[in-house]
């Protein structure tokens, strides 16, 4: 909060110095930033770590059932993306990622990439450093950011509305404590069980727009108390009371 807070009277800042020199700052001037800057507009054919860090922030806004490549690639299914992130978010919609769309994404990230919305703290309740799962630490925690981006979107796809997880990556000690399956996607960093409201149903739903391959809720055994979503390379949904 306090690093959003600075964010927006910074931003306040450089509009009054721009007003007293004569100079203009609007939305179409991208402005650095503390986790990811961009230095170029992308569009359909541009490729590079640059998109990857785009594709990165839009994977939650896909259709359902599809999931979006972190590939560096912009191709149709990025463009797609990018077009749903700017009309959720009031942008012209036209596919192309530049000031505008950038200077949104800065506004929606705190200094360490998360979303503003979720914190690494929130992904991993079971130790400090994401270590002792199925991959390596670098790889859990990478993986729970991609993670907490779909949430991110799907968040403000539902209104707003908070999102509250209960649990996230799980090292095979933390997992093998709560009794979870010895596959399970939270030894990745790539799961989260999401409870609270809106209602399960209505997350498990939603989930299915916004990246998730893995989709496990109420009517599922051992599902009836939360919604799990994960990036399962193998597909699968179960919410069987929900219709899923």
């Amino acid at each position: 909060m306090l690093r959003r807070t600075a964010r927006t009277l910074l931003s306040f800042v450089m509009i009054m110095a721009g007003a007293v020199l004569g100079v203009s700052v609007t939305a179409g001037t991208a402005h650095a930033d503390d986790c990811y800057t961009w230095s170029r507009s992308l569009s359909q054919g541009s490729s590079g770590n640059d998109v990857t860090q785009l594709q990165i922030r839009v994977a939650g806004w896909v259709t359902s059932g599809e999931r979006l490549s972190y590939d560096g690639q912009y191709g149709a299914r990025t463009t797609a993306a990018v077009k749903k992130f700017q009309a959720a978010y009031g942008l012209a919609a036209d596919g192309a990622a530049g000031p505008a769309t950038f200077n949104k994404i800065y506004a929606l990230q705190d200094s360490d990439c998360t979303p503003v919305h979720f914190s690494y703290a929130e992904l991993n309740k079971c130790n400090s450093d994401w270590s002792g799962g199925a991959v390596s630490a670098t790889t859990a925690r990478a993986n729970a950011l991609k993670t907490m981006w779909k949430l991110e979107a799907m968040r403000r796809q539902l209104g707003d509305v908070p999102i509250t997880i209960s649990s996230g990556f799980r090292s095979y000690a933390c997992n093998n404590a709560v009794g979870g399956s010895s596959t399970s996607r939270h030894l990745y960093g790539d799961a989260a069980d999401l409870v609270g409201s809106p209602s399960f149903c209505t997350l498990a739903q939603q989930s299915r727009t916004h990246g998730f391959s893995e989709i496990l809720g109420p009517g599922y055994p051992g599902h009836n108390d939360h919604v799990h979503v994960a990036h399962d390379p193998s597909p699968y949904w179960s919410a069987p009371t929900c219709g899923i």
